[in-house]
């Protein structure tokens, strides 16, 4: 496959985010990246999907979150009065294939709910990535909205938590989210490709699971994994 036919494989974001779903892992991208010396593009591998078939795939639509337990707002005093903070306001901002991915507030509460997963779904959001917990668990997994998290935990954000902003960057364990960076998950963990970068990396990512298919091939046809590395460099 050569670059000019992978670039024509997609003229939009849903085009391309389609594509990654169907033919792209979290591994052939990791590697990718690896070779560009993007060495810390994994998120923490306690963020995992609700159910196991779930992959998410879109832009970064990063929201910041900060425990409020006992009323320490000093430094959001605008915010005071609302229940989750900024939170609605973020999630009514979503667009078509942005993935709310949110951090910032200890993991003592949930960050996501069904009814949000509803209205994210509605408006074509990709997903929701979270530095915490979703509740809601089954009614998410019966909607099918690609949901990452540390788990299932059903105690409420309300009066611990607040959204204090979004569309802003962000840092997870030291990986950097910047608004508009493509935000790929599935099983094996979540990583984000730097915008920058992301055409690049996307179609070396389709070479190498072009390729590691036909290594796949010849190795259930008998020949050694030794042979197989030293023909196609792949393994």
């Amino acid at each position: 496959m050569t670059k000019g036919c992978i670039i024509l494989m997609w003229n939009s974001d849903s085009q391309l985010f389609k594509l990654m779903r169907e033919e792209l892992y979290s591994a052939v991208l990791g590697d990718i990246m690896d070779t560009h010396n993007l060495y810390h593009q994994f998120l923490p591998a306690k963020i995992q999907p609700l159910a196991t078939t779930m992959v998410v795939a879109g832009r970064a639509m990063p929201v910041l979150e900060t425990d409020t337990y006992g009323g320490n707002l000093d430094s959001y005093k605008e915010l005071v009065d609302k229940p989750f903070g900024l939170m609605l306001e973020a999630l009514d901002d979503l667009k078509e294939n942005e993935v709310y991915i949110c951090t910032g507030s200890s993991p003592t509460y949930a960050l996501w709910g069904e009814l949000m997963s509803m209205r994210a779904k509605w408006l074509g959001a990709a997903g929701a990535v979270l530095d915490g917990y979703a509740r809601d668990a089954n009614g998410i997994i019966e909607l099918e909205f690609p949901t990452f998290s540390y788990g299932r935990y059903a105690q409420d954000q309300a009066p611990r938590g607040k959204v204090v902003d979004y569309r802003v960057p962000i840092e997870i364990e030291g990986v950097c989210i910047h608004p508009g960076d493509i935000i790929y998950g599935d099983l094996e963990g979540v990583l984000v490709i730097p915008r920058r970068l992301e055409q690049e990396i996307i179609e070396k990512a389709l070479e190498k699971a072009k390729g590691e298919k036909t290594v796949g091939k010849a190795i259930r046809a008998g020949m050694a994994a030794k042979t197989a590395f030293e023909k196609y460099g792949i393994l």
